[in-house]
């Protein structure tokens, strides 16, 4: 949905790409967020919190030694130090909240699997789900940046809905409440869906996954421009940037007329809600 080009280059070039401070530290505070839950309701403060820091730091580095990468050239580790600090702030702001010590989850990282009647299959991770003495599901997402403008809190939320459908799909259960915690800005989005939602959702997917599959076939993947280009790791070979993308490595189809594809790719993209641009998925 954001670069039918960037798609390419992640799942069908298999690119690599640099680890960033920012996506770390995410990783790092959902780990932690995610070990308190260990401890006995009265344990879960925030002093305890920022003591799982450290000890998390260590395993991811252990499970991901590229991590690395991130802070040579610091010899006396103060950048280390001010990039763990907001670590910390990021963990304490939770506090401020959700009351861990009133919460006892139901499914922590929580991944989750189905196939639709179309044979699509959808799968993802669930940060934490709760489930009330009525049987009321709340999915709960974390998130270490800041809360999306209003205009675009329908994109943030997209994450959201595609989890509950999955869920409803998988158990048979809508959830309840949707809920987005911004540790970045302190707020929480919050959204109650209902059946009709996530039958949109359903439709916009399988439209996605059409255009998908055209571009997979016809070798027609093209960037998407937007701000978020100035921290994508492909520039080099991107044609917007000047840049020359690798040799396709798939087999492509006798091609349709140009017509065809383009009114094929254009319905599709028209179903899945995006906008209609001639540009792929």
């Amino acid at each position: 949905m954001q670069c039918p080009l960037l798609y390419r280059f992640r799942v069908i070039d298999k690119l690599p790409e640099k680890p960033s401070e920012a996506a770390t530290r995410g990783t790092l505070v959902h780990a932690v967020l995610e070990r308190l839950f260990d401890d006995p309701a009265a344990d879960r403060t925030a002093p305890r919190a920022k003591a799982l820091i450290p000890g998390q730091w260590d395993r991811l580095l252990e499970s991901k030694p590229e991590l690395t990468e991130l802070f040579e050239g610091d010899p006396d580790g103060e950048r280390l130090a001010g990039w763990l600090g907001e670590a910390e702030r990021l963990v304490e702001r939770w506090f401020s909240l959700e009351d861990p010590t009133r919460l006892e989850p139901a499914e922590r990282e929580m991944f989750v699997e189905t196939e639709l009647e179309s044979g699509l299959r959808l799968r993802g991770v669930i940060d934490r789900v709760d489930v009330a003495p009525t049987g009321d599901v709340r999915i709960v997402d974390y998130k270490t940046g800041k809360a999306p403008r209003p205009e675009y809190a329908e994109g943030a939320l997209f994450q959201m809905k595609f989890y509950a459908l999955v869920v409803w799909r998988l158990k048979n259960v809508v959830p309840r409440r949707l809920q987005l915690v911004y540790l970045g800005s302190g707020d929480v989005l919050t959204y109650d869906p209902v059946p009709a939602d996530l039958e949109r959702v359903e439709r916009k997917l399988l439209a996605l996954w059409e255009a998908i599959r055209l571009a997979t076939e016809t070798g027609e993947w093209r960037p998407r421009p937007t701000k978020l280009c100035g921290w994508c790791d492909h520039r080099a070979v991107c044609p917007e940037f000047g840049g020359t993308p690798p040799v396709y490595p798939l087999s492509v189809r006798p091609p349709e007329s140009v017509e065809a594809v383009q009114g094929r790719m254009e319905l599709a993209r028209s179903e899945a809600g995006q906008p209609v641009a001639l540009e792929g998925p």
